[in-house]
């Protein structure tokens, strides 16, 4: 974990992905301890929730070898969080979108958001967390700069579709197929949904910012209008053919 006076920047592949950390201010002993303990949980997470680790809680609950009470406090966390966001997503959010419980659609985001708050606790409040392409960003990226975080164009290797600008703490959550094709299931039917080449949602943090781009994502044709009424929630999406459109507020932030 190298380190300078300006910083401190940090790799972890865990859960399948790459997390990175860029801490501005200037490290202290208690800043590397809470990257250190941030680290520790996120692979925590990945044994607690992987549906990929026969041996996770969430895999064993899945096959029903144990039940709730027997899972940690994270896990019934977690599903009260995924319940949240059904209920406010009128169940395009779901946790069982194939028939098998899955509620990786929240715990990456959930897990980002702990890490920037562990971080901002220990006294790093300029941060940037970013767990797989979903970013908490905290504070400035130095004195009197903001944030820029470039959106990839989905359909246009090399390109940026968009540049987001956060002048203040903020969350980015992207879905999209260039990377893993069309991954994410309508929970009403069980197959892919294709209406979206990627789908960007910013929001104040990064739980709830995750799990509300899922489930626009899932939702599709009519998920404009569903992001234009979701208070202090903004978006950008590019479609299959390569139009883009955005809500009304996204211009606060995007470029």
């Amino acid at each position: 974990m190298p380190d300078t006076a300006r910083g401190l920047r940090h790799v972890e592949h865990v859960m399948g992905t790459v997390f990175s950390f860029d801490i501005r201010d200037k490290p202290t002993p208690a800043i590397h301890h809470a990257l250190a303990e941030a680290v520790r949980r996120l692979h925590r997470v990945d044994a607690v929730f992987s549906t990929y680790r026969p041996d996770s809680h969430i895999s064993r609950l899945d096959r029903g070898e144990i039940h709730l009470d027997d899972c940690p406090p994270e896990v019934h966390e977690v599903l009260s969080l995924c319940a949240q966001a059904g209920h406010v997503t009128n169940g395009w959010f779901s946790i069982a979108p194939a028939g098998v419980l899955d509620p990786s659609g929240l715990v990456k985001g959930w897990a980002t958001e702990a890490a920037s708050q562990l971080l901002y606790e220990a006294g790093a409040h300029h941060t940037c967390v970013n767990g797989g392409g979903d970013l908490q960003l905290g504070g400035r990226a130095t004195p009197g700069t903001p944030w820029r975080i470039g959106i990839t164009h989905p359909l246009r290797p090399g390109e940026l579709a968009t540049v987001i600008t956060a002048r203040h703490d903020l969350a980015v959550a992207t879905s999209g197929t260039a990377e893993r094709g069309a991954h994410i299931l309508d929970p009403r039917s069980g197959t892919p949904t294709t209406a979206f080449a990627s789908l960007t949602v910013i929001g104040p943090r990064l739980t709830m910012t995750d799990a509300y781009t899922t489930a626009a994502f899932a939702r599709g044709e009519d998920a404009q209008d569903w992001l234009e009424a979701l208070d202090g929630y903004e978006a950008f999406a590019v479609l299959p053919d390569g139009r883009t459109w955005q809500t009304s507020g996204f211009s606060r932030y995007g470029s």
